[in-house]
């Protein structure tokens, strides 16, 4: 058993700040009370302790392109097949790119990341590199898996079922790059296979508004209305929506993971964050193309908390953008995560407090070196 002791305590989904003791035993949080004390004391005092950050939308092969492109229009970088990244990673080593995989994840464990979601390139050698990489390593992954025959123009159906079929026997669901580069067909195949499976369906939409526009041209449909027709159960970006589109997704209930320092850094806009939350839509975070961004998902709350507030010239609480690292992924992915409460997965992490709000000091202030403590699962990570 463990117990975290004088801290200030983010408790429960509205994040309370309260004085009182964490008590751990196997991988659960079993009791919150300022009057017991079990098994190994781990002390708090000036530090905050709050759930530990879930990323929901990385690419993490790309952790072998950094800083590639830059500069290079949005298709040619990271458009499948023969976009950049695409070409660097077909060139590269299952073992550069393992050790690659390995110093993003560890990195994201020095900066309080325990459970990230990847979109995993290279069909089933992608997905086996990726569990090679992270199996000696406490961080949890969710694994989005595709295949290359998914581009492939006038596909076989029956034979893209039983490649999905396959594929989702090694991973966690599908994800798609976007309606660009498939058939509407093979969207709606592999949303079938995964409903079939209860297993995760996701595409990138509305990342930018040459796409909307082309898509309205050629189908009729935004390529969020296509996205939802077709049962897509998470959506990446909606950077760019138009017409009803944010309505839509609020009233079907799709969480959306934004990115909005990918956004910025290919310039394709600033995320429509505030609009979304007031419709209701479950709103996360995600740092994506780690050739573009590092994955420190404290960068990703600032960045998103303070270009918003700009983009709107309106006050936004610093307590909803933390929750898209925690508690709202935790909702959408279906884990038992994001908050500490009795009953929770103890995915903890216990941060030095520097200043009175705690809320804005784990956002505006921390660096890895203020993470004093990470537990994983019940499981001490690190402890300094």
């Amino acid at each position: 058993m463990i117990t975290i002791k004088n801290a200030r305590v983010l408790c429960g989904d509205d994040m309370e700040v309260q004085r009182t003791n964490i008590i751990i035993d196997d991988k659960e949080i079993v009791e919150l009370s300022d009057r017991v004390e079990k098994g190994k004391i781990i002390d708090g005092n000036g530090c905050v302790a709050s759930p530990s950050l879930i990323n929901s939308h990385v690419h993490i092969g790309d952790s072998v392109a950094k800083d590639v492109g830059d500069g290079e229009p949005i298709d040619k970088i990271v458009k499948p097949p023969n976009g950049i990244k695409h070409r660097i990673l077909s060139e590269t080593s299952p073992e550069y790119m393992i050790r690659a995989m390995q110093s993003s994840m560890e990195y994201m464990l020095k900066t309080g990341t325990t459970t990230f979601v990847d979109f995993r390139e290279g069909g089933f050698e992608g997905v086996n590199i990726l569990k090679r990489a992270s199996k000696n390593i406490p961080i949890g992954e969710i694994i989005l898996g595709r295949h290359d025959s998914f581009f492939e123009e006038n596909p076989i159906i029956s034979e893209l079922e039983k490649t999905a079929e396959k594929l989702l026997k090694i991973c966690d669901g599908i994800a798609l790059s976007g309606f660009g580069e498939i058939e509407d067909d093979v969207a709606s195949t592999i949303t079938k296979v995964c409903r079939k499976h209860s297993k995760l369906s996701s595409i990138h939409v509305a990342e930018y508004e040459d796409l909307q526009t082309e898509s309205l041209k050629i189908k009729g449909k935004t390529e969020v209305e296509r996205a939802l027709i077709e049962g897509f159960n998470l959506l990446i970006h909606v950077t760019a929506p138009l017409k009803d589109d944010l309505k839509l997704i609020g009233e079907m209930g799709i969480p959306v993971v934004s990115c909005p320092r990918s956004n910025g850094s290919l310039g394709v806009g600033i995320p429509p964050i505030k609009d979304m939350i007031d419709l209701g839509i479950n709103v996360c975070l995600g740092t994506d193309n780690i050739m573009l961004n590092s994955p420190n998902m404290f960068k990703e709350m600032e960045y998103a908390l303070k270009v918003t507030r700009g983009y709107y010239k309106t006050y936004i609480p610093p307590l909803e953008v933390f929750k898209m690292a925690t508690l709202n992924p935790a909702m959408a992915l279906g884990l038992n995560l994001g908050s500490i409460k009795e009953g929770k997965i103890a995915d903890i992490m216990l941060v030095n407090g520097m200043s009175g709000d705690p809320i804005l000091s784990l956002i505006n202030r921390t660096e890895p070196e203020n993470i004093k403590t990470l537990i994983k699962e019940g499981n001490i990570v690190f402890e300094r």
